[in-house]
């Protein structure tokens, strides 16, 4: 009852310039990322009001294309009007015991296939990835509601300051399942030009 956010939020997704172009001329839409170490499972990507951080990401991206299946020539980030739906938020407390059920769940599945768990190893979160695709695959199977996204707080980067309990690159991050949830795409508009997103 209490759970539900906003209707619709803005989510960031940095790309190469040739893709955010196809995807906002309605030529084309983005693709969901399938990687083994997708700290929020499969499904397309954004950033939750946050351009820049999109866009450093990007740029990143650029330099180190080993990180990423899509070469990234140009830089570039495109907003989307998303509908979370049905979201497991994993910045509240019901979809935090969904994350634990699901958890002992990849457990006893692994155990009984004589498998051996994934691992987290710094960014490559594949057991993160592991424990939610479960969960969706469990839901998929159940009388209970699929979910549509997934939304999480990552924490990252170095300290604010000394001591500080904030860092740097921390954002909040979505992960959209159910591509009908973005409602429309957008150009970012900068007005105050300190990030360079065309």
């Amino acid at each position: 009852m209490y759970s539900v956010l906003p209707s619709f939020v803005l989510g960031f997704h940095g790309c190469d310039e040739k893709i955010g172009e196809s995807v906002l001329s309605g030529k084309s839409r983005l693709l969901s990322s399938e990687n083994s170490y997708d700290w929020l499972g499969h499904g397309i990507y954004f950033w939750e009001n946050n351009p820049e951080r999109a866009f450093e990401y990007t740029k990143l991206l650029k330099s180190h294309p080993e990180r990423s299946s899509r070469k990234v020539e140009n830089p570039f980030v495109i907003g989307a009007v998303i509908d979370l739906g049905h979201c497991l938020n994993l910045t509240e407390s019901k979809s935090i015991n969904v994350l634990k059920e699901g958890y002992d769940l990849l457990t006893a599945g692994c155990k009984e296939s004589k498998t051996p768990l994934p691992q987290n190893k710094g960014l490559l979160r594949n057991l993160d990835c592991a424990v939610i695709n479960a969960i969706h695959e469990v839901y998929k199977s159940s009388d209970e509601p699929s979910f549509d996204s997934v939304r999480g707080l990552f924490i990252e980067g170095s300290k604010v300051y000394p001591n500080a309990g904030f860092f740097e690159e921390s954002h909040i991050q979505i992960c959209v399942r159910n591509p009908n949830c973005i409602k429309g795409y957008f150009r970012v508009i900068n007005p105050d030009h300190n990030y360079q997103i065309p």
